[in-house]
């Protein structure tokens, strides 16, 4: 008898367990951390001190590139501004200028995007410190058949597109693609 009552015991905890999957399917990792990197789409400002004529904001183009005064087409994907600035800085050394001193900083970041079921998915632009959250209130909200604990992320890494549920409150990040999931009844 005692064999029996294990195996039933067995039964039920396995039963009970398989009902704890979740829903979501699989969840991975999407990285929240790290140094922001210019990508197509930001538009960065270079200052360069006492010379007006090299100091303007410059788009980062399909390519990767900006077009610089005297330097022409410089690669700045997947750089920080202090790598740009670095860049900049040595270009204008190399004969254009003694001393050059130059900054970099982001002027506009390039948007993010949402769809599902949202009021009005599409582009949006992005905010310094934006989470799921901001986004979806600035797409005017949830449907009413929205799934509301959770939403999943695309984001590029690398040469590689991660995806990943997350909570509302997790950061989002220039470029990614926040998709809200009907909730099933």
């Amino acid at each position: 008898m005692s064999l029996l009552r294990l195996i039933i015991i067995v039964f039920i905890s396995l039963s009970i367990s398989a009902c704890a999957i979740s829903p979501r399917g699989n969840t991975y990792l999407v990285e929240a951390t790290g140094p922001y990197t210019l990508d197509s789409g930001d538009e960065v400002r270079v200052i360069v001190y006492g010379d007006e004529d090299l100091t303007g904001n410059f788009q980062v183009g399909d390519g990767g590139t900006i077009s610089y005064p005297l330097v022409g087409q410089l690669f700045v994907r997947g750089l920080t501004t202090k790598q740009v600035t670095a860049k900049i800085s040595s270009a204008l050394a190399n004969g254009y200028m003694r001393n050059p001193n130059v900054a970099v900083e982001i002027a506009t970041y390039r948007p993010f995007f949402i769809q599902g079921e949202v009021a009005q998915s599409g582009q949006y632009p992005y905010i310094y410190g934006m989470s799921a959250r901001a986004a979806i209130a600035l797409a005017g909200g949830y449907t009413d058949t929205a799934e509301r604990s959770f939403v999943i992320i695309y984001r590029r890494q690398g040469s590689e597109m991660i995806k990943g549920s997350v909570q509302l409150d997790f950061p989002i990040l220039p470029g990614d693609t926040i998709v809200i999931a009907d909730r099933w009844l």
